[in-house]
């Protein structure tokens, strides 16, 4: 076995127990974590594979952006995790139903990869060769119309985080930006013009009630 063997069945291994344990951690960012982990794992086999673009894109884009705001925003929340446990078994056999056809589905679609009569031969790389190129070929030419169905949904789910975003509230404060454009100094401040020094008061007794006596 090589050196290049050996570190795939180590990210490999890495990157299973990663996975177990995203799926397995009690606490939400120790599941974060784990899933960052999985990520680099993942994007070390696809460097060994010679797709460093895939690789780099993986870190950059879900390590370096999604999932720092996704640990952001747990630790902002400070979800309660004892009240989100509280239904598990009650909703586990629906979620296990779903996860056992999501798996089937997958193994219809991977495994026709595995039976082959003949594997395929990996595409002659040379000195000049790009990995870039040759993925944004295939992007925009075999794989266009469902690059093209992602593109959608993405756009779909951004307009619906925009219309949940902006959606009225009671326990929010709104301030109008033309108004706040259109203000003048003169109608937020009022100079008053005072004296620099004033007169001191002179202090009154007051007459002591009925029945008391002034010290």
């Amino acid at each position: 076995m090589d050196v290049k063997t050996g570190l795939f069945y180590l990210f490999s291994a890495v990157l299973l127990f990663a996975a177990f344990r995203v799926i397995t951690s009690r606490n939400p960012v120790y599941a974060a974590l784990y899933l960052v982990l999985a990520f680099f794992q993942a994007s070390a086999i696809w460097l060994l594979l010679r797709a460093e673009f895939l690789a780099i894109s993986l870190v950059l884009v879900y390590v370096g952006a999604v999932m720092v705001l996704f640990l952001f925003v747990v630790m902002m929340l400070d979800i309660n995790v004892d009240a989100l446990r509280q239904g598990f078994w009650k909703h586990f056999p629906l979620a296990a139903g779903i996860g056992a056809l999501i798996a089937l589905e997958m193994a219809a679609v991977l495994m026709g990869g595995f039976r082959l009569a003949e594997p395929r031969r990996p595409m002659a790389s040379g000195p000049d060769t790009s990995n870039t190129l040759e993925l944004g070929k295939l992007l925009y030419t075999e794989y266009l119309y469902p690059l093209e169905i992602a593109a959608v949904i993405l756009l779909v789910a951004i307009v619906a985080a925009i219309a949940l975003t902006l959606r009225t509230r009671k326990d929010s404060k709104y301030v109008n930006p033309s108004d706040q454009v259109r203000v003048k100094a003169r109608d937020r401040v009022r100079i008053v013009q005072m004296p620099v020094t004033r007169a001191a008061q002179p202090v009154v007794d007051e007459a002591p009630a009925a029945g008391e006596t002034k010290a």
